[in-house]
């Protein structure tokens, strides 16, 4: 029978090597613990590293809410599915987070295969970003069913008064939030003046669009059929 031994010396440095690594593993998360508080108050560090580190922390955020919603929101369930419905698949990286120079929530962009772009930071709540996300899929979906052009600054109102009403953009709490909301007018009213003025503005911003009075004529002129127009909901969300 043999019989075994420990080696002191091994042993030791076993110890040694342990005790080392926990006190590394200490310092690192103290050094880690130490850098962030230096970017939230900005004492030792650069304007530049703070605002690269909010905006790593706005992107990561937007990523989650994003994900999260995709899974949970019985909105945007929705609307993917009548979208693969249609033949237009939306892979969830076709819906991606980045950082954007203008305040804006976020933009449809269809060429080349279709995709939306949230702009991480400009967010005020999760369901900001809900409404975003629906915005942007209803304009996929008109694409995706009516071939749209985006040139056409009567297509373009038609999808962007189509957007603004089904997606939640008009609810009253957010225009109260944007300083919009009208005391004395009802809810319906004041819905349709929220789906007409973002419409109106957002064709405004089209390149192809020659000034403000052109949007609004585009506006005007497709408002009966596109604002009654709720597919693929049954009626307004």
């Amino acid at each position: 029978m043999s019989s075994s031994s420990s080696n002191p010396s091994t042993d030791a440095t076993t110890t040694q090597n342990s005790a080392n690594s926990s006190t590394s593993s200490s310092s690192s998360a103290f050094t880690r613990f130490l850098h962030k508080a230096q970017l939230i108050t900005g004492l030792g560090v650069t304007d530049e590293e703070r605002a690269k580190d909010l905006e790593a922390l706005n992107l990561r955020r937007c990523e989650k809410m994003k994900s999260e919603l995709m899974e949970q929101s019985p909105l945007l369930i929705f609307m993917l599915k009548h979208l693969r419905l249609s033949g237009c698949q939306v892979p969830e990286r076709n819906i991606f987070c980045v950082t954007c120079p203008i305040l804006h929530a976020g933009a449809y962009l269809p060429h080349p295969h279709g995709a939306i772009k949230l702009c991480a930071g400009h967010f005020f709540s999760k369901q900001h970003v809900e409404s975003t996300i629906a915005h942007e899929l209803v304009h996929m979906f008109d694409e995706c069913r009516f071939k749209v052009d985006w040139a056409n600054l009567r297509h373009h109102a038609c999808s962007e008064i189509r957007a603004n009403n089904l997606s939640g953009d008009c609810r009253w709490t957010r225009e109260l939030r944007r300083g919009e909301g009208i005391p004395g007018i009802g809810w319906t009213k004041g819905h349709q003046a929220c789906v007409r003025r973002r419409a109106i503005t957002s064709v405004a911003a089209n390149p192809a669009c020659p000034s403000l009075a052109h949007a609004e004529r585009a506006v005007n002129e497709v408002w009966e059929s596109c604002f009654t127009d709720t597919r693929p909901f049954d009626e307004v969300y």
